[in-house]
């Protein structure tokens, strides 16, 4: 009987050490995934921070949209895109924020309102990944740290949810040799797989003349 006891404490051991272990990782995926990045270097010619406010008018509407809804008939319009689903509520497992500038031969684009949103009955869903204004914030709200069969959430399923185009000559349908920058810093990897995560800056800019990439001060409450 003591060999049956002692089995069943170190089952019970084990069980425990897994169970805290599974719940460290988990955080650390968490931590992991809203920790804000190092920000803009200093010698950025727009380091100084500009203050963001919540629902701003940002940038030119030079994108079309339809009936006040940004997606298009390619991309969210209520079916799982990318692993993400539309749903009739917001979610806190995941929650950050990221900025999205987009510039169109030097003049800033807005970044519609309402990306993520489908007029579904009886009152429209919300995917995981969304806009609530024109002021360039992307929502990430998930019930999951990450798609299934993703590391996480990037830029290409936010472009995949709203049906624009994602390439280094076509942005949403702006076309032209495309510059990207994250967090200042010029980037020359796959435009799709910018991540998003809390408080990145991710700045587009196609055709000629460019500007410097703008550094934004996300707002307190973000």
């Amino acid at each position: 009987m003591t060999i049956v006891y002692l089995s069943a404490a170190v089952l019970v051991v084990a069980v425990i050490a897994i169970f805290l272990g599974m719940s460290r990782w988990q955080q650390h995926q968490v931590d992991v995934a809203t920790a804000t990045p190092t920000p803009a270097p200093s010698t950025a010619p727009t380091s100084k921070p500009i203050p963001l406010t919540d629902g701003e008018v940002l940038g030119k509407a030079l994108i079309p949209t339809t009936k006040g809804l940004a997606d298009t008939s390619k991309g969210g319009v209520g079916q799982p895109v990318d692993g993400i689903t539309c749903g009739g509520m917001e979610y806190g497992t995941l929650h950050i924020h990221t900025h999205l500038s987009i510039f169109y031969r030097g003049t800033q684009v807005q970044v519609p309102r309402l990306i993520g949103a489908a007029p579904l009955p009886p009152q429209g869903c919300l995917y995981w990944i969304h806009t609530h204004s024109t002021d360039g914030i992307i929502h990430v709200e998930s019930p999951q740290l990450a798609p299934e069969g993703s590391a996480g959430f990037d830029l290409g399923m936010l472009f995949d949810i709203w049906g624009q185009p994602l390439a280094r000559d076509n942005i949403a349908g702006l076309r032209g040799p495309v510059l990207a920058y994250v967090n200042g810093t010029l980037y020359d990897g796959d435009l799709r797989a910018i991540p998003l995560r809390s408080h990145q800056q991710i700045v587009l800019e196609v055709g000629t003349p460019t500007v410097p990439p703008p550094n934004y001060a996300f707002p307190p409450a973000d």
